[in-house]
């Protein structure tokens, strides 16, 4: 059995996969409305450590919305470069205020007018609402720090399960799932 800390080991891997690809933190968040409904999207991997995967984003969005409903989430990450795939599920929280705050205040100014001018999920009338929406924000940060927003934030995945995947030509991949019990993680090998 490979390291008995999925966590340690899923750094690793992000590290590995820093060197050859070129956005290794993009990974697919799947969520669900209260009765069961899913979604999923692209976000960006923005903390690992060993309370969980944090990610940010307007907590009004759909993705918001739902974790509000239902506070659990699953995230799959794949590096086609290295042959290898990530399953993670669990538990969602928010994030302490000043944790939002610091990752905030390292976004670019770009960004951080963005999440003020976008409301994000909402039909909007047409691009040209957007970009008036953006001139508005721009003209009212103008010469100032842009403040967070209170309907913006981070979120934890607790994991759970986590599983480890390796790619192998004859179809016999390496699965390696962990599940968190009292005492720590029970690992276990999976049929391909």
């Amino acid at each position: 059995m490979p390291d008995p800390d999925p966590i340690a080991r899923l750094r690793a891997w992000l590290e590995e996969a820093r060197a050859v690809v070129g956005e290794p933190h993009v990974m697919t968040l799947a969520t669900a409305t209260a009765d069961g409904k899913p979604s999923a999207r692209i976000v960006l991997l923005r903390g690992l450590d060993e309370r969980g995967l944090t990610f940010f984003t307007n907590r009004t969005s759909r993705k918001g919305d739902e974790l509000s409903a239902n506070p659990r989430a699953a995230i799959a990450m794949h590096w086609w470069e290295l042959g290898r795939q990530v399953r993670v599920e669990g538990g969602v929280e928010e994030i302490a205020p000043a944790e939002s705050a610091a990752y905030w205040a390292r976004r670019p100014r770009r960004s951080q007018i963005a999440a003020w001018a976008s409301p994000q999920s909402r039909p909007l009338t047409d691009r040209a609402a957007l970009d008036a929406r953006v001139a508005e924000a721009e003209e009212r940060f103008a010469g100032q720090d842009v403040p967070i927003p209170p309907f913006w934030g981070g979120y934890r995945l607790i994991p759970e399960s986590i599983e480890l995947w390796t790619h192998r030509d004859d179809r016999l991949h390496d699965r390696v799932r962990y599940t968190r019990e009292d005492d720590g993680w029970r690992g276990e090998r999976l049929a391909p």
